[in-house]
């Protein structure tokens, strides 16, 4: 039954008691408090919480459901259900309602399952939609209308019409029977314990996403004229190479071919435009007639080759720099001056990613980083596992070589290094080399840049680096870069087996686990049992073979990132420390604390982050780094 609680003046004329009958919010509370679980859902003015309001509140089960008009009702008697640790309060996209309701009613939610991040778990890797809409029509064979919810913007004092009515207490409905129909899935797939992780974690991204982070517009400004500015003199660069290569006289105007005093603003003249890929192709096929993408892989044999594709590559990169993070970044500042990032909970992976703005790929640059500050008498306080996803291959592949340099507090990638070169290692080793002595990090510099070389292919193992990548990332070709790769495995074959029972693994059942004790699913959706010995499935095998290899690591690793947030939220919750979350990237958390705490909060915060990586890489040898800065640092 749908119960209406409102006052006089919001009821409209046309009151339909056949369809809801009115009730008071005490009413609700006597209800909701007596109920084990609960569906929760709001509908808003718009998607921004800063200055947009929640305008109705709905709570209830499968036989009642009760529909608040925040307008003129508050929702503060609720308080006790939604912040209670017993009763389950179900959301769907709980990140959202979360915010509205902490910012409009001052009422943070405990205890919640979220059915969005639900599916997400059950169906990872399948690509499906995870939408309300997708999920009723799925599990409930029910087609949900969402121009409904669009009719909530500006309707300000006018009363519900029945169909929003309706509309709003059909989700709390939908929300407790798809829980219902998800919770036979998640014991058939035992994910109960990544289920119980997302739920928990997606309280501490909601407080992350509510805090926001505080922006130097100024600083940016500058550093954002300047990265715009070196874009368009490596532009001119680009036109300067076509106007004195004759292979590319067609793409230059006869006025100004071959002119020696032509000014550097004519220049622009060949009419090129570098940011179109069809134009760049007609160009560089000049070159390379066998070239097909200048965004592909064929572009890494040539960019050391002919000069102007290593300068567009380049080109590229700062171009990249300039729009994303130029002046079009403050579109991302919300009213009360802040960046509120939108963040992806789980990838195919596992892994985070973040949105509106991207803030995990904000340049490890500090003159980007030192844009965003603590406010007065606040501090940065970060803490990063040290080598996170190094540590997770080794505990994974127990090679003796890896676990040994850890144990010992070696340094793992001139260790590595060592053994993949030889003699070459020892033959370059400079007088007093600390890493001979020792085996820590020298400053012999070809020791430098042998050790690059395989702490290269070392961050590559998670991310399923082939020799087309490690070419470019170490200039290098491709056959140089093959024979780095098997060198590489044939000093640590422990690793290699490990990958390749990974990748088997994969192959075979068409799903790839993460460790204990998560044990996340990936599922491959062109998988099928004959496509394992079909050789002519060669590129799906190789697809799955690859994803099966890096989901593990990076899983592994997210899963530890997100319990230690859940550790950190839950210490600051209990003992009201004043620190607040507000961002993390990959296996980095990032809080800001009060700075007469700072020194006390960093060994909390270090030792919450090093219990939850022993929850994964039991071996205790996962470390974190704990600092205390004024700005938001790498």
């Amino acid at each position: 039954m749908i119960k209406l609680i409102t006052n006089s003046t919001a009821l409209g004329d046309d009151f339909n008691s056949d369809l809801y009958e009115l009730a008071t919010i005490n009413q609700a509370v006597a209800y909701c408090g007596d109920q084990e679980v609960l569906g929760v859902d709001t509908e808003t003015e718009g998607f921004d919480f800063t200055c947009k309001k929640m305008i109705m509140f709905q709570i209830g089960d499968e036989n009642n459901q009760y529909v608040i008009d925040t307008r003129h009702i508050s929702i503060e008697p609720l308080r006790q259900i939604l912040e209670s640790k017993k009763i389950i309060k179900i959301f769907h996209n709980a990140k959202f309602d979360y915010k509205f309701i902490k910012k409009w009613a001052n009422i943070e939610c405990d205890n919640v399952y979220d059915t969005f991040l639900v599916e997400r778990v059950l169906s990872c890797g399948r690509h499906i939609g995870y939408g309300l809409k997708d999920l009723c029509k799925r599990y409930l064979n029910v087609e949900l209308n969402k121009e409904t919810r669009n009719q909530f913007i500006g309707l300000q004092g006018q009363a519900y019409r029945d169909d929003q009515i309706q509309y709003g207490a059909k989700d709390v409905e939908y929300l407790c029977k798809l829980r219902n129909l998800q919770l036979p899935k998640i014991d058939e797939f035992k994910l109960n314990k990544v289920v119980e992780l997302e739920n928990r974690a997606v309280l501490a991204f909601s407080d992350i996403e509510y805090n926001g982070i505080d922006i130097d517009r100024e600083a940016w400004e500058v550093i954002a004229r300047a990265s715009e500015q070196e874009a368009l003199t490596m532009r001119d660069k680009l036109d300067e190479f076509v106007v004195n290569n004759h292979q590319l006289s067609e793409f230059v105007p006869s006025h100004i071919q071959g002119d020696l005093f032509t000014p550097k603003e004519d220049l622009r003249k060949v009419g090129i435009k570098w940011t179109s890929p069809t134009q760049v192709l007609k160009v560089f096929k000049k070159l390379v007639p066998d070239l097909e993408d200048v965004n592909g892989k064929k572009m890494y044999k040539y960019r050391h080759k002919y000069e102007i594709i290593d300068l567009y590559v380049k080109y590229k990169e700062k171009m990249k720099l300039a729009t994303s993070y130029g002046k079009d970044f403050f579109k991302f500042v919300s009213s009360d001056g802040k960046i509120h990032t939108q963040f992806n909970q789980i990838l195919d992976t596992g892994r985070v990613a973040s949105k509106k703005p991207n803030m995990q790929q904000i340049p490890a640059d500090n003159k980007f980083r030192n844009c965003f500050l603590a406010p007065g008498g606040w501090c940065f306080v970060s803490s990063d596992y040290s080598s996170q996803e190094l540590n997770v291959i080794a505990f994974g592949s127990k090679d003796p070589v890896w676990i040994n340099a850890l144990e010992q507090g070696q340094d793992l990638h001139s260790v590595c290094a060592d053994l993949v070169y030889g003699q070459e290692w020892i033959d370059t080793a400079e007088e007093n080399c600390s890493y001979m002595k020792n085996k820590s990090k020298c400053k012999c510099p070809k020791h430098g840049k042998l050790r690059t070389n395989v702490k290269t292919i070392n961050f590559g193992l998670a991310y399923g680096m082939g020799p087309h990548k490690l070419a470019d990332t170490l200039n290098i070709t491709i056959k140089e870069a093959e024979i780095l790769i098997q060198k590489y495995f044939a000093a640590f074959p422990a690793i290699g087996g490990f990958l390749d029972k990974l990748g088997s693994f994969g192959k075979k059942f068409g799903y790839i686990k993460t460790f204990p004790p998560f044990n996340r699913r990936r599922w491959f959706p062109t998988w099928y049992p004959r496509i394992y010995k079909d050789k002519s499935q060669a590129f799906e095998l190789g697809s799955i073979e690859r994803a099966s290899k890096n989901t593990p690591i990076q899983g592994a690793s997210a899963d530890m990132t997100k319990l230690a947030l859940i550790y950190i939220r839950q210490a600051i919750k209990k003992n009201n420390y004043p620190v607040k979350i507000v961002m993390t990237v990959h296996d980095q958390i990032d809080t800001i604390c009060k700075i007469e705490f700072a020194e006390q909060w960093v060994d909390i915060m270090t030792r919450h982050m090093e219990d939850a990586a022993l929850k994964v890489v039991t071996n205790g040898l996962l470390k974190a780094d704990t600092n205390i800065s004024k700005s938001w640092e790498k």
